[in-house]
């Protein structure tokens, strides 16, 4: 009886593990993103190849960023969110605040041409706490119906002389200065030492200045394409995915300058005490592959983190578009271009911001 006991018990606890195993990889997994466009580029490129070789259950959720929602569940002890994407600067303060689980990057898979991880990853991809998936930036654009032998530089975007007419300016600092001083003649890779000085941040100032009577104030993503549409603007800044989402799916003559576009990222992470931690591990190996992150720019025209995507990018998903000279990560898009400094960002945000208000009330 009591071997017969035993058996039985042996035999229920080999079920109950292999039934736990096989939950596990299955990979009942919440994954959290953006929404729209975006999310489902990554659904495309993400979840469906990921759900066929792995027969994952793959929740996914929306959310409108910021670490609120990471942070109560983890001080709640109920964390029900496996993996999401966020900003860097987002990243890069929840780890700071032991919210995430840390990430060896040593165990991400090599690119497809053997490069290991840590060098086929773009500089400033990699973080404790995070792995980057794609590179989004704010370029400016006009509208190449209205405008012949159009601007060429960021230098020409604050030329009023040479094309006159509006500008369109996203309301704040950010970004702005940065763009300022490219237009006044600092090098891209030299920006934000120049910022660093207060000197630096009185030329930003200055040179906007020199188009401040004939800006348009701008605050949502989906304003500038509309303002180019409307004939409001002659030139605006603007996300570039939404620029190309105005010319792909909408038959917009739009052109995207590339010189002097600030490049920012969006990253995984995982948060701290994830339910299925391991499994939200494997997908994000399995998302930030070169094949996964080429594939998803077929859908979106933002850049893949990985050196090794670049040269497998292919068309938009359902029209004859190349989508390689459409990313960020282009490398001629890359000539001269700046990625945010969110370190900067964060020790200066508050002041500039406040400085920026008071001369924009001037």
């Amino acid at each position: 009886m009591k071997l017969t006991k035993l058996l039985a018990s042996t035999a229920v606890g080999a079920a109950i593990a292999l039934g736990s195993v096989a939950a596990h990889a299955a990979g009942d997994l919440t994954v959290v993103s953006w929404g729209g466009a975006y999310t489902k580029s990554q659904v495309e490129a993400y979840h469906k190849p990921y759900i066929a070789k792995t027969g994952a259950n793959i929740k996914s959720e929306d959310y409108n960023g910021g670490i609120a929602e990471i942070k109560a569940q983890v001080e709640a002890g109920n964390v029900t969110w496996d993996i999401v994407d966020v900003e860097l600067s987002d990243a890069i303060r929840a780890c700071d605040e032991g919210l995430l689980e840390t990430i060896d990057h040593s165990s991400l898979p090599a690119g497809d041409d053997g490069t290991p991880a840590t060098d086929d990853f773009l500089a400033g991809t990699l973080y404790d706490c995070a792995v980057a998936n794609i590179v989004w930036s704010t370029i400016f654009a006009y509208d190449k119906t209205k405008i012949e032998n159009g601007p060429k530089t960021m230098a020409d975007f604050f030329d009023l002389g040479k094309f006159p007419g509006k500008r369109g300016l996203r309301k704040g600092a950010k970004v702005n200065l940065e763009f300022a001083l490219i237009a006044d003649g600092v090098a891209a890779a030299d920006v934000y030492k120049v910022m660093e000085t207060p000197e630096g941040i009185d030329r930003a100032f200055a040179k906007l200045d020199t188009i401040k009577k004939d800006v348009v104030w701008w605050e949502a993503g989906a304003q500038p394409p509309q303002m180019l549409a409307d004939g409001e603007v002659a030139m605006t800044t603007a996300y570039n995915g939404r620029v190309f989402n105005a010319v792909a799916g909408e038959g917009k003559p739009f052109e995207i300058v590339w010189d002097g576009q600030v490049w920012d990222l969006d990253l995984w992470v995982i948060p701290k005490g994830a339910k299925n931690k391991d499994t939200a591990l494997d997908f994000l190996k399995f998302s930030t592959e070169t094949k996964q992150l080429a594939a998803q720019a077929s859908y979106i025209s933002y850049g893949p983190a990985r050196k090794s995507s670049a040269p497998l990018v292919g068309k938009f998903h359902n029209k004859d578009i190349d989508m390689g000279p459409q990313m960020p990560t282009s490398p001629a898009n890359l000539a001269n271009a700046v990625q945010n400094n969110f370190e900067f960002w964060a020790d200066n945000a508050d002041q500039l911001n406040e400085r920026f208000n008071a001369w924009l009330a001037k």
